[in-house]
């Protein structure tokens, strides 16, 4: 291992987040609400903190470096993110309301890997609850989710571009877009455009958002969570503070709309922007994506509208807002779903663990690995009684061979094996607590999904505070796991990787 490219990359990251932490800073500065002197300060300081560790790992790092090899390529993604997670709390330890460490690192963890979950309390009679914090710290929390959407270390890799560095193993192993697709020759150019059409598209919402009614800070704060389809929102009740406004509908499905678009794969508006109109042709993905969006709102409406007694148009309305919200994985709220019946519970759990695209902001098993396990297993079935017939199977235009098959059933494997042995080790960990399983279930599908609200003790109408910090450290380790899709954390885990050549 290669300590010293190590030590550069991670430095210069976390001087990336101290611009990030100082840019709100100035926010809390210029802004005109009581309270953000606080913020102010807490911002300032812990991005001169961040920066000057990022400085000192850089000075360990200081040396020509060409290209990242794949090792340490891999290890810079995985512990970037812890890294850029831990860092990221300071804000809400130095800032009033003051957070304990793990709590902090827990809704840090849920900014950068764009889950959702917090620590953080709806009931406005609670001391630590969302409209106790002042605006600076709020938008930081949600420029962190903003920056963890299409990647912090995407952006790194566009900036990279800029000096010549190899950055191909960097891109692979931080997102889950389809490399495939893009030449090595233009990854960095790619990872540049990447972004371009992010900030676009938030800019897109945000002023739709702020043309509604909303003011320009719930405007831009709503516009960074639900472009990275992140969650978090500045009110208690989250967008169920606007159901109410005449134009309530209006917003819901605005948000509604932009959760759909950021649950596409981004190459896909890439490829358009590049006039590939046969690669829309061929998005398999997201056509699927769409109708288990609108078949499984039709399936939950009848159901609501009957157990609710309230109007099918209105249960229409509050199925397609909590089923873009839950299946794109970002956690807004405007009703609480547990209260609906039994199968739609069912339904609700299904959809938090396929989650979206593959290449979006979206969390989850991705719609392409359904796909893929759906064509293999007709594929088994077939074979079974017809052993000599050829199958050619393609996801997305793109065709698929034995190997690619089959890392796809080892991975929705692994995910499932890891669902339910933290299922267990939460259980435990929240034993004093008394826990319920189906609470236990609910925080393991809500961070290692990176969706938000989970089922029972922390469903929709409640918050992870509570939990243990044992508990809240682990589940943001897990929120960090799902993001990377499991493997760029857990090779941290294995002694061979660490050995010096």
């Amino acid at each position: 291992m290669n300590f010293r490219i190590l030590a550069k990359f991670l430095g210069a990251l976390l001087l990336l987040e101290s611009l990030a932490m100082a840019a709100c800073g100035a926010f809390a500065w210029f802004d005109t609400v009581a309270g953000d002197e606080v913020a102010r300060d807490s911002l300032f300081l812990s991005a001169a903190v961040v920066a000057l560790g990022g400085i000192l790992l850089m000075v360990c790092g200081i040396g020509k470096i060409d290209r990242i090899p794949r090792r340490e390529g891999i290890v810079v993604v995985g512990l970037g993110w812890i890294l850029c997670a831990f860092a990221g709390s300071l804000p809400y330890v130095l800032g009033e309301p003051r957070l304990h460490w793990a709590p902090a690192f827990f809704e840090s963890a849920s900014g950068f890997s764009t889950t959702g979950s917090s620590v953080l309390s709806g009931d406005p009679n609670e001391a630590l609850n969302i409209a106790s914090w002042p605006r600076g710290i709020l938008m930081w929390r949600s420029v962190t989710q903003w920056l963890g959407g299409m990647g912090i270390l995407v952006l790194f890799v566009a900036i990279l571009s800029y000096l010549g560095m190899g950055s191909k193993s960097l891109f692979r192993n931080e997102s889950s877009f389809q490399t495939g697709e893009v030449s090595t020759a233009r990854i960095r150019d790619t990872a540049l455009i990447l972004w371009k059409v992010y900030v676009c598209i938030t800019a897109i919402c945000a002023i739709g958002l702020k043309a509604m009614g909303l003011t320009s800070y719930n405007a831009i704060s709503h516009a960074f969570t639900v472009v990275s389809t992140g969650g978090f929102s500045p009110h208690n009740e989250s967008v169920g503070y606007y159901s109410n406004w005449g134009n309530g509908w209006l917003i819901e499905f605005w948000l509604s709309l932009f959760m759909v678009i950021c649950s596409i794969s981004f190459l896909v508006w890439v490829v358009l922007m590049r006039k590939r109109w046969k690669r829309l042709r061929n998005e398999e993905e997201g056509r699927f994506f769409i109708l288990i969006c609108l078949g499984s709102t039709l399936l939950m409406a009848f159901g609501v509208a009957e157990s609710q007694g309230i109007p099918f148009a209105t249960a229409l309305r509050q199925c397609w807002f909590t089923v873009t919200s839950i299946v794109s994985t970002t956690g807004f709220g405007t009703v609480d779903y547990t209260l609906w019946p039994g199968y739609v519970m069912v339904i609700i759990a299904m959809l938090m663990l396929l989650g979206g695209c593959s290449g979006s902001t979206a969390g989850g098993i991705k719609v392409s690995r359904l796909i893929v396990f759906l064509k293999t297993a007709r594929f088994e079935i077939v074979k079974a009684f017809r052993p000599n017939q050829v199958f050619r199977m393609h996801v997305n235009g793109n065709p698929l061979d034995a190997g690619e098959r089959s890392q796809t059933l080892l991975f929705m494997a692994l995910y499932t094996f890891i669902l339910v042995v933290s299922c267990l080790l939460v259980a435990l960990l929240e034993v004093g607590n008394g826990m319920d399983m189906m609470s236990a279930f609910g925080a393991v599908i809500a961070t290692l999904s990176n969706i938000g609200p989970g089922f029972g003790e922390v469903g929709p109408s409640s918050n992870f505070g509570h939990l243990m910090p044992a508990t809240q450290v682990f589940l943001a380790l897990l929120m960090i796991l799902g993001r990377l899709e499991l493997y760029a954390l857990l090779v941290l885990f294995v002694p061979s990787l660490w050995k010096h050549y």
